[in-house]
């Protein structure tokens, strides 16, 4: 009885004469090329530092055109000689919960030095987040996030997420997750003394 030639699994879809159980293993095969891909490519978006927040210090801050979620119009370019705090929260954050009202404590405080703190809320819809901003009584702009400003912002991939953009418009600091507040505050006392 002549032999068989040997099959050969391998990742490619063509037909061949693979006895039947390598149909399967061609299929996880593929699969787990797929699974590779993907994971790969998250890994590119996300995680690789061209393409990460980290990127973005000492660089111009994106610029944005949002809706505040009082109906004026928010553009980060009209804050352009004031020292901004940008933070990204969400309602469901409980370090965001702890460091709004401090971050409304320094815009009456800090305010006429020219300090400008911008919200932005990456919450699901805006009932929440006006809900919230209205219980704490902020006193700074607040406006909805989508995932375009999150993109040109390296991802929002945990919040908090705080920048620091000094009156240039360059960003100077990023602070990712529950911070202690004397190192944010002693960065903007040193961007308000910089000279303009």
């Amino acid at each position: 009885m002549p032999l068989q030639p040997a099959t050969k699994l391998n990742c490619h879809p063509e037909r061949s004469l693979a006895p039947p159980g390598a149909r399967r293993s061609r299929r996880i095969c593929i699969c787990s090329f797929f699974a590779g891909f993907a994971l790969g490519l998250f890994a590119l978006v996300f995680v690789h530092p061209v393409f990460g927040a980290e990127t973005l210090l000492n660089k111009p801050a994106p610029v944005f055109a949002l809706t505040g979620l009082n109906g004026q119009p928010l553009r980060l370019r009209d804050y352009r000689g004031k020292v901004v705090l940008l933070n990204f929260w969400a309602t469901w954050c409980a370090p965001c919960q702890l460091e709004m009202p401090v971050f409304a404590r320094w815009q009456s405080q800090y305010g006429s030095q020219g300090l400008q703190v911008i919200g932005v809320s990456m919450d699901d819809s805006s009932a929440p987040a006006r809900r919230f901003v209205t219980h704490l009584n902020l006193n700074y702009p607040v406006a909805m996030g989508n995932v375009h400003l999150a993109t040109q912002y390296g991802g929002v991939l945990g919040l908090p997420l705080t920048f620091l953009i000094d009156r240039r418009g360059v960003i100077r600091a990023r602070f990712q997750g529950e911070t202690d507040s004397s190192t944010i505050e002693n960065q903007i006392k040193s961007l308000l003394k910089a000279p303009r």
